[in-house]
């Protein structure tokens, strides 16, 4: 499909069913990914943090993109991420999502070892010219202990290299600063937050749109929110949003005694959508904590409370 510049609205970070075995359930990706574009969503990320990308095997990781890209049938844009230590690791990737059929593609820096900024931009530039599609960089140095500098964006995004940004960086104050240089020479350039509680205001700042791993629980209610903002009406994107944070809640269910705070999340995730019919199964990759019996029954709380149930 042609790719929108700028990529605008809800770009929910799919999250990736598992079987119990831990193999890849093809049929609730198709299922999770119809119900997800017949909820209004903008756009698709496929292998992110959400999806586990980090606990797949590149086979895996295939069989869920293909999956997505068929069922999506160019109805809205499939970004896939290609999520890699290094450059030469991240081109392969970069390979099998083009073939697979993706419309974009998601990096981040390298990881592992420390980069400059110099070696950042050089890593963009390669992966952008080794393969023929659209590159959005994705700013989470929580997981890659790398921020992007503010100057290397707007260097990227000057000369082509990036078409867009998702950021989770968390800096609100320079998010809201680069959003203020781009409007002054790159307007065609794409930015998604992924802090899904404070969307409004990211939208507000203009943001184009935002990357939310709890909009596969409740894709309607983003949609809601960014629609709302986009005809100007904020109290209504205010509550919206105000009601998204209550259900954010349910990433917390989890025994912190026994497991970190992304098993947590994930889990109740996958959790939440089981519990909606949307997937078969709620199982997470290992070495991930599964969620007990009592934390699944709190994300129900959670759901009925939203009106989801």
């Amino acid at each position: 499909m042609s790719f929108p510049t700028p990529l605008r609205g809800v770009v929910p970070p799919v999250i990736t069913p598992l079987t119990p075995s831990g193999e890849v359930d093809v049929p609730s990706v198709r299922r999770l990914t119809a119900h997800l574009i017949e909820a209004g969503v903008h756009g698709l990320f496929l292998l992110g943090s959400s999806g586990e990308t980090a606990y797949l095997t590149d086979a895996q990781r295939r069989t869920a993109l293909e999956a997505a890209v068929d069922t999506a049938g160019g109805r809205v844009p499939v970004l896939a991420g290609v999520i890699d230590t290094t450059t030469a690791r991240v081109l392969d990737r970069a390979a099998d999502a083009v073939r697979a059929g993706a419309d974009a593609l998601v990096a981040t820096a390298p990881f592992y070892t420390r980069t400059h900024p110099v070696e950042i931009a050089d890593h963009f530039r390669r992966v952008r010219s080794g393969a023929d599609l659209p590159l959005f960089a994705y700013d989470i140095p929580v997981a890659v202990h790398t921020k992007l500098p503010r100057g290397l964006v707007l260097d990227l995004a000057a000369d082509g290299t990036l078409t867009g940004l998702k950021d989770s960086s968390g800096d609100e104050g320079s998010l809201r600063r680069l959003l203020v240089e781009l409007r002054r020479g790159t307007p065609d350039f794409s930015v998604l937050t992924g802090s899904e509680l404070t969307v409004d205001c990211a939208l507000l700042a203009g943001a184009d749109g935002v990357v939310p791993g709890l909009g596969n629980v409740d894709a309607h209610g983003y949609v809601r929110l960014y629609e709302a903002a986009r005809a100007g009406d904020w109290a209504a994107a205010r509550a919206e949003q105000d009601r998204l944070a209550a259900l954010y809640a349910l990433t917390e269910v989890g025994d912190p005694a026994v497991m970190g705070p992304s098993s947590s999340a994930l889990g109740a995730f996958k959790a939440a959508v089981h519990l909606r019919g949307l997937i078969d199964c709620a199982a997470t990759a290992a070495p991930q904590v599964p969620l007990g019996a009592a934390a699944v029954a709190r994300v129900r709380t959670h759901l009925a409370e939203a009106g989801l149930l």
